[in-house]
């Protein structure tokens, strides 16, 4: 009986503080008494709460507010850079890495490429020396680094702590507890686009509690909003919608289908279908820079790469009526050349859903949207 009331107490305690450090993150100052009566804690409860955050260095006192008689009320204010962590963003040409602050604010990002890397023990191992001289380089202790968090490409099992599948990395059942062995800060792993989705719901600033964030890198995936939870699937395994056959007997993919969605609307697929028409190897930049030019071949492998996009974004309309498709990814940044066509092909007379119904948006976090969203999880492991 003692266990659980002391489970049960430290449960309730631990439930107060997120929830008193939450409001201030929101809010950035406030009284004891504003804490109070917003979260519907006891005074001395928050009392107690604020002294331990403030031996933490996570709040500060920020002078005092007006008062109508007796003592004036303290001011307390969250401190966004007492505390930091890391995201990581490994994708099929290179790794990412951002130190970030409480309010995921990125002091410092660096890359490199991974392609002449082969294993991916040398990859983590060439992240975690980068990781250290970021720590040096702006002398953060370690206490106050609450982890790392991966984001990967591929299907993952974050509680096992293993990559399932990662077909563009041409990898698969790689368990990331063996890691620990050189990473000694604390470290999650995510999905790529389970990532992105989670720094759309807490930084984008829409309030859209449900939406299908669709990643389009190298390869094509999707993190699922619902009720402002990100839905997972019983194995884990939620969101593979860039797996989805759009082409019947279409193209081979690397996860052994044919015909998959990520084939037609990935970024490279967009690169490849210009390669095979022209022999010239571009960027996106480079090819996004025709389109706008009116390049005939460029537009008309533009109008069916959007084709393509609509058809996955409407499949994922029907099955799951969100309040909105987030597209995110570098291409992201060409919005204007994006979401009104997408619009017109999906929302014809003869669809289910209207217009209005269903949003179609571009990520403002363009490529950093599942780097931030790494850097969020060890953040929220700790503070909820």
């Amino acid at each position: 009986m003692k266990k659980d009331e002391a489970i049960t107490h430290g449960s309730i305690k631990n439930y107060n503080r997120k929830k008193i450090l939450n409001l201030l993150m929101a809010k950035r100052e406030l009284t004891k008494q504003e804490i109070a009566i917003k979260t519907n804690i006891s005074i001395p409860t928050v009392t107690t709460n604020i002294n331990e955050l403030m031996k933490e260095g996570i709040i500060e006192e920020a002078g005092v507010a007006d008062s109508r008689g007796g003592r004036k009320p303290v001011i307390v204010r969250f401190v966004p850079d007492s505390k930091f962590s890391f995201g990581v963003d490994i994708n099929v040409e290179r790794a990412k890495i951002a130190l970030v602050n409480l309010d995921c604010k990125i002091i410092e990002d660096v890359e490199f490429s991974i392609v002449s890397i082969g294993r991916i023990e040398e990859i983590v191992q060439k992240i975690v020396k980068e990781i250290e001289l970021l720590i040096s380089k702006h002398s953060i202790e370690e206490s106050k680094i609450l982890g790392i968090g991966f984001s990967l490409p591929g299907t993952v099992n974050e509680k096992k702590m293993i990559l399932e599948l990662a077909p563009n990395l041409k990898m698969k059942n790689i368990n990331f507890k063996q890691f620990s062995n050189f990473i000694k800060l604390p470290f999650y792993i995510e999905n790529e686009a389970n990532a992105g989705a989670i720094a759309e719901y807490y930084l984008s600033g829409k309030k859209l509690s449900n939406f299908v964030f669709v990643s389009i890198t190298q390869g094509v995936g999707t993190g699922v909003i619902i009720n402002g939870h990100l839905y997972k699937g019983k194995n884990q395994r939620a969101g593979e919608f860039g797996h989805m056959v759009i082409v019947p007997d279409g193209k081979q993919c690397n996860c052994g289908r044919k015909g998959c969605w990520e084939l037609y609307a990935s970024e490279r697929a967009l690169l490849e279908s210009y390669f095979e028409r022209t022999g010239k190897v571009l960027t996106i930049d480079d090819f996004m820079k025709l389109v706008t030019e009116k390049d005939t071949v460029a537009i008309d492998i533009w109008e069916d790469y959007l084709n393509y996009l609509s058809i996955g974004i409407e499949n994922l309309i029907l099955g799951l009526d969100p309040m909105a498709v987030i597209i995110g990814g570098n291409i992201a940044k060409w919005e204007e050349l994006i979401v009104d066509s997408v619009k017109q092909k999906i929302f014809s007379k003869e669809s289910f859903e209207g217009v209005d119904d269903v949003k179609i948006l571009c990520s403002k976090m363009g490529e950093d949207a599942s780097l931030l969203g790494a850097a969020l999880i060890p953040i929220h492991k700790v503070f909820g």
